[in-house]
């Protein structure tokens, strides 16, 4: 197992196609973030949920997943289920978003996602940031789409508890769903645990990776 430290994280960038996919596919890896690089900026967009109770759910989630951040939320209304049909608006959204920052990582769903949102956006990603970092974030669904993640950041079980704890207290709006609970969360970052050597951890896949080994 090889670990390659990532270098200075000033700048983020959290990408979503739902309220929630941040927190849920990258949460833990954003809390590590923010607590060990106070009053790094984190700019959040999130392309369907704008102007609903997701809308307030999601900034508070963010806040409280993001503490002492310069954290800027973005959440637009595209219609959920339909990016396909909005290519335009959602590329022009990213490319708004890189006119504005030039982050060190890309947090983002990934491209072997079933979900067509969450795909979609994922293909969107490199149109508009080019040479960056980014780490696709998995999300479990009923699509049985999980594959073999390439990249992990191991999480604490104090961590992975609070990853858990805020998921639960800030998305009410999807409690009733029968895949949003403690031990499906805690089980998937067990299993990725397991796969790096750590006690829990978040996994992502990285298409793309320019290694530093003179720094």
């Amino acid at each position: 197992m090889i670990r390659l430290g990532g270098g200075r994280i000033d700048r983020v960038v959290a990408l979503g196609a739902h309220c929630d996919d941040i927190a849920i596919g990258a949460g833990g890896t954003l809390l590590a973030i923010c607590a060990a690089r106070p009053g790094v900026r984190v700019d959040a967009l999130v392309l369907s949920g704008g102007g609903s109770e997701r809308d307030d759910e999601e900034r508070a989630a963010l806040a409280a997943f993001c503490p002492g951040a310069d954290l800027r939320v973005t959440v637009l209304k595209l219609p959920d289920g339909r990016l396909p049909a909005h290519w335009d608006e959602a590329k022009s959204a990213l490319e708004e978003l890189r006119g504005r920052t030039d982050p060190d990582l890309i947090l983002a769903p990934r491209t072997g996602d079933a979900h067509q949102d969450h795909r979609g956006l994922a293909q969107l990603v490199p149109t508009a940031f080019r040479g960056h970092l980014v780490l696709g974030y998995e999300i479990v669904k009923w699509d049985g789409d999980l594959g073999r993640p390439n990249a992990y950041q191991p999480m604490s079980a104090g961590l992975a508890e609070k990853k858990v704890e805020l998921l639960q207290r800030h998305y009410p709006s999807q409690r009733h769903r029968p895949w949003y609970d403690r031990e499906a969360f805690l089980g998937l970052a067990r299993i990725r645990g397991i796969e790096c050597q750590a006690q829990y951890a978040e996994a992502f896949h990285v298409t793309k990776l320019i290694l530093d080994l003179e720094g």
